[in-house]
């Protein structure tokens, strides 16, 4: 009885000192991971994930915050202050009638002022032919707005698939290696796992983020083009009274 009693207090002892060396080296990687930057860690785990779908995902990244920053600068820039525009060209035909409200929208920019530039270039023709001229050039000037954005959904869509595909080829390196050894060590499949799964969470942060971007431009570009249309019937209603 003593010496199973001797032996078990052996066993415990040697139990609690594996597990607290290795709480101690557990927290001697955090520490050093907490040491590291942030840029640093990074770049580590970008390395460890493999070059060849790491770095597809980061093209689909660095394509898409371009396409992204482009839309956003035009967007910005074809944003106008359609109400005092309106005004100038309601003021200006009063005064000075077509050519003075064309000469404003000549000096203006953005989609509404170009819109208003072909619906007055056309009002000499009848109000029917200055309606059909706005709606065929809000047409092309929404096509203006959109362009390039199809490329953003796409990037979105192919950055976790791209991921999700890098995660399956590396379990099936990981399972060949079961294969080919004939037992199961968590050391042995690991390395594989992990980059394995690395590729996934670059793929879907990358998916994320432009997902984030994509969203602000499509709230950016309904609320331009329903500036557009509003403009447009008050165009409309302004040449009408001109008419009279």
């Amino acid at each position: 009885m003593k010496k199973i009693s001797s032996t078990l207090a052996v066993a415990g002892m040697f139990i609690l000192g594996t597990t607290t060396a290795s709480a101690a080296m557990l927290q001697e990687e955090a520490a050093a991971q907490a040491s590291k930057g942030f840029t640093q860690v990074l770049k580590e785990q970008f390395i460890q994930g493999g070059p060849a779908f790491m770095g597809i995902v980061l093209l689909c990244l660095i394509l898409g915050l371009a396409v992204a920053i482009e839309r956003i600068i035009y967007l910005n820039l074809a944003s106008t202050n359609s109400a005092k525009l309106k005004q100038q060209v309601e003021d200006a035909l009063a005064s000075g009638g077509i050519e003075a409200a064309k000469e404003i929208c000549r000096n203006t920019k953005g989609p509404v002022a170009s819109i208003f530039y072909q619906g007055l270039d056309r009002a000499g023709e009848g109000l029917e032919s200055a309606e059909k001229a706005v709606v065929a050039y809000g047409g092309v000037q929404m096509g203006q707005l959109e362009k390039n954005v199809s490329w953003l959904s796409l990037f979105i869509a192919i950055a976790p698939m791209l991921g999700f595909m890098g995660t399956v080829i590396g379990m099936i390196a990981a399972f060949q290696k079961i294969a080919a050894v004939g037992n199961l060590s968590a050391s042995l499949i690991a390395g594989d796992i992990q980059v394995a799964l690395l590729t996934t969470v670059f793929g879907l942060i990358t998916a994320i983020i432009l997902q984030i971007f994509y969203n602000y431009i499509i709230a950016k570009i309904d609320s331009i083009v329903n500036d557009m249309e509003d403009s447009s019937i008050s165009l409309i209603d302004m040449l009408a009274a001109h008419k009279k």
